[in-house]
């Protein structure tokens, strides 16, 4: 729900980013709308029309700006939340949208309505309210904005453009983009800005913003000590990693194998709150899903200002961003790898997975040169065959448990519905306890909500800041930090030196000597 115009107007004319992307200004006068960090001349309010989403500011006939560039704006950063279940629908319509963007599939209302459980006029209501334009117009909306960003951001053919944009004709492509931006795809191109750093005909380069503050640091060192060595890299300001095949894209493991790079730009007067991502051209038909990927895997479209408000009681610089995964498998994976073990020691024995499973990677980089492995084939390892890497057997057996159910898995990912299914069927699996199936929705699912139960260093950081003396305790007292906990969770850990990390007292009364072992096995001794 937006302000009072003066306010918005006020928002605009202060250019301030903490808005980006929840906030779309109309300008009558040119037919243009904008983001609230544009730098060209501030119209008159009487100018202007305010919109919350970029779909609502297209379907009024306004088209987007050539200079700030609307379809580099983060996502809107909702809370998940159960207290308004109408809203929370339209919530998951919208996600759901999303990722059909570049798909080369026809998103019906009824297909989306079967997906949601509900009515296709209970859909269609709830939409509206929530978004302020039909499911539809949303849809058009998110496809032609991508098209922009590939056209303006990159050499692909504009009949490669169109496809990579969910239009399955060029003619329908060419004639909605005309209808809706007044210029036809090729005459956009022409106006478009030279790229700052042109890149090999065999690389996209794909521009993303995000809200500041940004804990870059933060996020990267997080990256840095677990990267899997021949997966992925940090180097300066930049992570480069290889992508397995269909990990961009649940469920579909015919999508090509690749490489991602991003890097955070320098902070100038325009450049800055952007990442500059780059892929392979054999991955530009799923150019949509990468760039959706990227955003969840960073946290790009969190929004810093109501979360650190939220957490203002616990320690940390401002801006921390909550590290999802690209991979969702690999994220699994590597959570029953870390259970029990220090960072150093689960990244050891991923790396040792890799090498025996895991299959060669063209990359750029000479140090990236590895997949991470293919869930079919490790549901199809003997037990042995993991175990002798030095991983305990039962935690061998979970990871091919992991694998053979990926499948079902993947669709609960894919659908980017709450995650309380998922945690549930993560559950099931022999050697997935509570703890690990709560950390896989955390970052694998991006819920930023996640308080994995019995966390230990999270008990041991809330009672040297608060002196919560137990789990129970901890738990209630993380109510308050809702719907942001996730983020509480990792201010807390990095509130902790490693040594102050040990192994969790896991209570014998009540519990099989089975239980104790499994309760055990599933907290790990180090924040993984």
């Amino acid at each position: 729900m937006l302000a009072d115009d003066d306010t918005c107007y006020e928002v605009f004319k202060a250019h301030d980013a903490r808005f980006d992307g929840r906030l779309f200004v109309g300008v009558t006068s040119t037919g243009v709308y904008c983001r609230p960090v544009c730098r060209v001349r501030t119209p008159r309010i009487e100018n202007c029309r305010f919109f919350s989403t970029a779909a609502q500011a297209e379907a009024a006939t306004f088209r987007p700006c050539m200079k700030c560039r609307p379809e580099i704006a983060p996502g809107p950063s909702l809370a998940w939340s159960v207290m308004d279940a109408s809203r929370t629908l339209a919530i998951q319509a919208a996600q759901w949208l999303e990722q059909q963007a570049g798909a080369q599939v026809d998103a019906s209302i009824a297909g989306l309505a079967d997906h949601l459980g509900v009515s296709d006029r209970h859909l269609r209501r709830i939409f509206f309210t929530e978004h302020g334009v039909t499911p539809l117009q949303f849809l058009q909306t998110r496809r032609l904005l991508l098209a922009k960003q590939l056209l303006t951001d990159t050499g692909l053919p504009v009949s490669q453009v169109a496809l990579a944009s969910g239009f399955r004709s060029l003619r329908r492509f060419n004639a909605a983009f005309t209808e809706h931006y007044r210029m036809s795809p090729t005459r956009l191109r022409g106006g478009a800005n030279e790229p700052d750093h042109a890149p090999s005909p065999e690389t996209l380069q794909v521009i993303l913003a995000y809200r500041p503050p940004f804990d870059i640091d933060a996020l990267l060192h997080f990256l840095s000590v677990r990267a899997i060595p021949g997966i992925e890299q940090v180097q300066g300001r930049c992570v480069r990693r290889s992508l397995r095949a269909g990990a961009v894209m649940a469920g579909h493991t015919q999508a090509a194998a690749g490489w991602v790079e991003v890097e955070f730009m320098a902070d100038t007067a325009t450049r800055s709150a952007r990442v500059r991502v780059s892929f392979p051209s054999t991955l530009a038909a799923a150019s949509g899903a990468v760039l959706a990927s990227v955003r969840r895997w960073l946290d790009l479209d969190a929004d810093p200002t109501a979360i650190d408000a939220a957490l203002s009681d616990l320690p940390g610089p401002p801006g921390l961003r909550v590290p999802a995964s690209i991979d969702a498998f690999e994220m699994a994976v590597r959570a029953v790898l870390g259970q029990q073990v220090t960072v150093a020691a689960a990244r050891t024995l991923a790396c040792r997975l890799v090498a025996r499973f895991g299959e060669p990677a063209v990359t750029p980089w000479p140090d990236v040169n590895r997949l991470f492995p293919q869930p079919e084939r490790l549901a199809l390892a003997p037990v042995e065959q993991i175990a002798e890497l030095g991983i305990i057997r039962g935690r061998a057996g979970a990871i091919i448990a992991l694998a053979q159910a990926w499948p079902e898995l993947a669709l609960s990912l894919q659908q980017r519905q709450h995650p309380e299914p998922l945690i549930e069927r993560l559950c099931a699996l022999p050697g997935i306890g509570p703890w690990t199936a709560h950390y896989i929705a955390m970052r694998a699912l991006g819920w930023p909500d996640a308080f994995p139960p019995r966390d230990v260093a999270v008990l041991k950081a809330m009672n040297q800041l608060t002196g919560t003396a137990d789990f129970r305790a901890a738990t209630a007292h993380a109510e308050r930090w809702a719907p942001w906990r996730s983020y509480a969770v990792l201010r807390l850990w990095n509130s902790l030196t490693p040594s102050a990390f040990t192994p969790p007292p896991i209570a014998a009364s009540g519990l099989s000597k089975k239980a104790r072992t499994k309760a055990r096995s599933d907290v790990p001794e180090k924040a993984p």
